[in-house]
């Protein structure tokens, strides 16, 4: 088994990044709201796991320099599903997905009419797969004190229509983790989340000449395959878009602090290596010995830091201070860059390692 996992840290110097709809007070009877953690504290914006993956995949999908096969969306009156095809459709594979039709002749045929020409594959029971891309709601590092803007629509004769959204300053963290192993292998076990294939999968798995792991109850990709779908997946977050409130906040989502490494299984001690002082980002270096000390039989690669200049600049320098001083013990290794070109190096070393199985 091999995980990526890794901490991320977004930038949001006057935001509204995930919103909550109408807030209950404001001076206004239109007030949108942010999403926030209450606590004895004070309020500590968030972006959930959705909107984050959300951003991830409409960055895949938009981009022309990525490649990406997203899978078609079918909707029926109550429900939504994709083709959960994984074999041909890259976020099929990496994102996961659930696929219950339903099986009323009034429910197929108000699929029918709704999917039109789209093809479709068609499934024969119901089928789950656990997303092997994992990721946390994105917290604020301290608690802030949320500002709301007052604004007016006054391009029209007549009073001016009064509005008002909420926004915030802060620095969200958040983890994520890839199974490595997961990415492009389908299993077919009679349990929720490792039935990926039905028997129609399983004949297009057989025609697409997938290995077929007997033991195992799946079918993978070839490594290469794999490889790509992983690669694009990466590089994605590297060139994060998304967030609301652009047009009038217009923040970068790119990750300004990247940190990652490959582990034999999903646990995710690097969430502590960046802790916060009054809601900024202070560098534990406690924690990165500790880390590197207790979880040194779970590591199978470097650590690799991406960090953008003019981001904390104090707390980058004590980053480097830190790392000099840990590979003075030939035991540790890092890859220290922007984030985008760590990015790369993973990706680079992934494809001359056997981390993909």
């Amino acid at each position: 088994m091999a995980f990526l996992n890794g901490l991320l840290l977004l930038n949001a110097p006057a935001s509204a990044l995930n919103n909550a709809g109408a807030a209950e007070t404001g001076r206004t009877d239109n007030i949108i709201a942010v999403k926030a953690i209450r606590t004895k504290e004070g309020f500590y914006p968030y972006v959930s796991a959705q909107a984050f993956r959300y951003w991830l995949r409409t960055t895949l999908e938009n981009s022309s320099e990525l490649e990406w096969k997203a899978a078609p969306i079918f909707r029926e009156k109550k429900i939504a599903y994709t083709d959960a095809n994984p074999i041909d459709w890259w976020d099929d594979d990496l994102f996961g997905y659930m696929r219950a039709q339903g099986k009323k002749k009034e429910q197929k045929e108000d699929r029918e009419e709704r999917i039109g020409t789209t093809e479709m594959t068609e499934t024969d029971e119901d089928i789950t797969r656990i997303s092997p891309f994992r990721v946390s709601t994105f917290v604020s590092l301290g608690p802030v004190s949320i500002t709301e803007d007052f604004g007016v629509m006054s391009r029209h004769e007549g009073d001016p229509v009064p509005h008002e959204h909420q926004f915030y300053r802060t620095t969200l963290k958040g983890i994520f983790s890839l199974d490595l192993n997961a990415a492009g292998t389908f299993t077919y076990k009679l349990k929720t989340g490792y039935k990926n294939l039905d028997r129609i999968r399983k004949e297009k798995a057989e025609k697409a000449g997938l290995e077929h792991l007997e033991e195992e109850k799946a079918y993978r990709l070839p490594v290469d395959e794999r490889l790509k779908r992983i690669s694009s997946l990466l590089r994605g977050l590297g060139v994060l878009c998304g967030g609301a409130k652009q047009t009038l906040h217009y923040t970068d989502v790119t990750p300004v602090v990247f940190i990652a490494a490959v582990f034999r299984g999903g646990n995710n001690p690097l969430y502590y290596w960046i802790g916060a002082d009054r809601g900024e980002p202070v560098v534990d270096e406690e924690a990165w010995k500790e880390t590197l000390r207790v979880w040194r039989d779970q590591f199978l690669s470097p650590v690799y830091i991406g960090w953008t200049h003019g981001f904390a600049t104090t707390q980058r320098e004590k980053a480097g201070e830190i790392i000099a001083n840990l590979e003075k013990d030939e035991q540790y290794s890092f890859v220290v860059g922007h984030p985008r070109e760590v990015i790369e190096k993973i990706i680079k070393d992934m494809a001359e390692n056997k981390w993909l199985g």
